[in-house]
């Protein structure tokens, strides 16, 4: 048996290996752009969207009756749009991010294997195009400027309700109740990593919640616009080559095919020649970081030591934290965290570069920008997973260090303020600070009495208004 076969487009014949269902296009990028193919080969989400999309088509086309098939060449093109979406063609689905900027290879890849497929399901010869072809049935009413955009606002809608939405909930929840859990422990407060006034435990991990309550909601409300599709403008807006009804049709059966509501876009010109959505839900998910970093940051100050930092809080040990230092234990899950966040700063760069560059009726920098947002969203969901599982869960208060940080705490010095003025109260502060002493010693020393000392300066007092 051969090990190749031979497959033609409008360039000419090529060969193709024998055991795959690509087609010439898709050789053609394999040998074009050897660029990352380690690291950018296409990802499941991007490859069943692309299945999606083709279904969709299919059965938009069949109720139209645009297709010069009959029944049961129908079901086939249907049986092997099913299987792409399935994972069961992934292997055949060999192209990387960096290729052109239209996803054209991509979608031709998509076209090719299908069509392909169905051949094989019909009794045919792979390669033939007959009965199928991947240009006149596969990719009916469609063009790669309109069909790869389309896919790609299907891809990333379904991976951040699959991958994204879930563990970041699911963290916020966590945290959430242990800002409840220790709603009443007081604490020393800090900004600019200077003492301040007290606060609770709880009150500094409610700030945790409320942040990611904040981000998830940016990133749901830019996911709106991801529900508008290019799908019918073909390849510059008009519709050229398509039924009328063709895009809307598609975009009702997406959404029957997904369980998430889908249109054709209002203005097909501008799906195609700007990627705003993606623009906007990048952005978002770069604000999800910014929170996530604050987070991991402040857990592993608060758990710092655990006998030479600030050891409020402890967090699970999971692994040994150095070759050479017998029973380190590091904070490898906050690291791990704010690495993911930087890449998303990163991948947020590239988007919103990306997203400058459309020239006329044509943006041809879609492939990357779908990789990085795609990227983005399975980082994030995938690292605050980890986070909650490995670090959240287990964080527990330090109690004693705790008492003994807010004990030594100058700064409630404040509570005097009403009473002695600010002058007065910062004179205390210093002369504590200065001559080692508790603040109760230096405020007695300089005149106030003890009792009043005790009564005006209550710790728990100070963490609500008076």
């Amino acid at each position: 048996m051969s090990a190749t076969r031979t497959e033609t487009d409008s360039m000419g014949s090529i060969e193709v290996p024998a055991e795959h269902y690509w087609g010439a296009q898709t050789q053609r990028s394999i040998e074009h752009f050897p660029i990352g193919r380690d690291t950018f080969v296409w990802g499941r989400t991007m490859i069943r969207a692309l299945g999606l999309l083709k279904l969709a088509a299919v059965e938009a086309n069949a109720e139209l009756g645009t297709l010069s098939l009959d029944a049961d060449q129908v079901e086939a093109v249907r049986r092997a749009a099913r299987e792409v979406v399935d994972g069961e063609r992934d292997g055949d689905f060999p192209l990387v991010v960096f290729q052109t900027g239209s996803g054209t290879q991509s979608n031709m890849n998509a076209n090719e294997v299908i069509a392909n497929r169905a051949i094989e399901v019909l009794g045919g010869t792979m390669g033939s195009k007959t009965p199928i072809h991947p240009n006149d049935h596969v990719n009916r009413g469609q063009s790669s400027n309109d069909t790869f955009p389309t896919a790609m606002h299907v891809a990333i809608r379904l991976e951040l309700h699959e991958r994204l939405y879930g563990p970041v909930e699911a963290l916020r929840d966590t945290l959430d109740a242990k800002a409840k859990e220790y709603a009443g422990l007081v604490k020393v407060g800090r900004t600019h990593l200077q003492d301040a006034t007290p606060i609770t435990l709880g009150q500094e991990i409610s700030a945790w919640v409320a942040q990611l309550d904040a981000a998830l909601a940016g990133v749901r409300h830019a996911e709106e616009s991801l529900a508008e599709l290019a799908i019918g403008g073909t390849a510059v807006g008009t519709g050229l080559n398509t039924h009328r009804d063709f895009g809307s049709l598609v975009a009702q059966h997406l959404s029957k095919l997904t369980h998430l509501e889908f249109r054709q876009a209002t203005n097909l010109f501008a799906a195609l020649s700007a990627h705003d959505a993606l623009v906007a839900v990048s952005a978002a998910l770069r604000g999800l970081a910014v929170a996530a970093m604050k987070i991991a940051n402040d857990v592993r100050w608060l758990a710092s030591g655990p006998r030479n930092g600030i050891g409020e809080i402890t967090i699970p040990e999971n692994e040994p934290g150095s070759s050479i230092m017998p029973g380190k234990v590091n904070p490898t899950q906050s690291e791990a965290l704010t690495m993911v966040c930087t890449r998303v700063f990163g991948n947020d760069a590239t988007v919103a570069f990306a997203g400058s560059q459309g020239n006329f009726e044509l943006n041809v920098f879609k492939p990357v920008m779908a990789h990085a947002v795609l990227e983005s969203a399975r980082l994030l969901g995938d690292a605050c997973g980890a986070f909650d599982e490995h670090c959240a869960r287990g964080i527990r208060a330090n109690a004693e260090r705790i008492d003994h940080n807010l004990a030594t705490n100058l700064m409630l010095v404040t509570a005097l303020n009403p009473h002695i003025g600010y002058d007065a109260a910062a004179a205390i502060a210093k002369k504590a600070h200065r001559d080692g002493t508790t603040l109760r010693e230096a405020a007695m020393a300089s005149g106030v009495a003890g009792d009043d000392f005790d009564a005006w300066v209550v710790p728990a007092d100070m963490t609500h208004p008076a």
